[in-house]
């Protein structure tokens, strides 16, 4: 999927999907051509929500060879890094705000056979990146504050993924977008650099998962 000769990949975030039938809800997503599967990880300490945990993603795991996303919102990150890989994560993001040694993180990450990923709050500077970017594999740029779903687009995101963009320079290193993402957005986010887009409710509240994909990549590509 391209705009402008900018690939991208939109990764629905499974806290917005039917939580009841999660094995279900991931066959139909493998049916489109999905690639990627968002976690938000909440522990309840760093944001205010508790969400899934390793016997999850355990048996999801074994019910279909998708990339497990996993986003870490929590504290002490580095005491779980082994257990999500367990798990069967794939990638794996920690925030900048909650990692006091973050480079040693990444390189555990990395060292676990794990994508490492750096995510970062809509109110954090893009400075707290500096020195970084020459050890994560892709950059999260939170456009909600991060805890719960469903909340609003926070409007200066893109402008913040194109300073992001330039400071990557002609480095390997992807930008994830998460948060308030939707039809109407979609286009700037990936006009604005954005390469992989986690969608919520802005995926999952089309019926038909087949149908909103391909209207989505659509409306991106315009």
């Amino acid at each position: 999927m391209a705009s402008q000769n900018h690939k991208f990949q939109i990764a629905p975030s499974m806290l917005a999907s039917d939580l009841s039938a999660l094995g279900n809800e991931i066959k139909m997503l493998e049916s489109t051509g999905i690639e990627i599967l968002h976690f938000d990880i909440m522990d309840g300490h760093f944001v205010p929500n508790i969400t899934f945990g390793f016997p999850v993603l355990e048996t999801l795991r074994k019910k279909t060879r998708l990339i497990f996303d996993a986003h870490l919102m929590i504290a002490d990150a580095d005491r779980y890094l082994e257990d999500f890989k367990k798990a069967g994560c794939d990638w794996l993001s920690v925030h900048v705000e909650a990692c006091p040694h973050i480079h040693r993180t990444l390189q555990q990450i990395k060292k676990l056979g794990m994508v490492a990923g750096v995510a970062i709050n809509p109110g954090t500077s893009l400075d707290a990146l500096n020195g970084l970017l020459d050890f994560a594999d892709f950059i999260l740029i939170m456009s909600v504050n991060p805890g719960f779903g469903g909340q609003s687009f926070i409007e200066n995101s893109f402008e913040k993924v194109r300073d992001l963009k330039k400071r990557i320079g002609n480095r390997k290193v992807k930008i994830q977008i998460d948060g308030g993402i939707k039809k109407e957005n979609i286009r700037d986010a990936v006009l604005s650099g954005c390469d992989i887009l986690v969608m919520g409710t802005g995926f999952f509240s089309y019926k038909d998962y087949k149908t909103g994909l391909n209207e989505l990549c659509l409306e991106a590509t315009r």
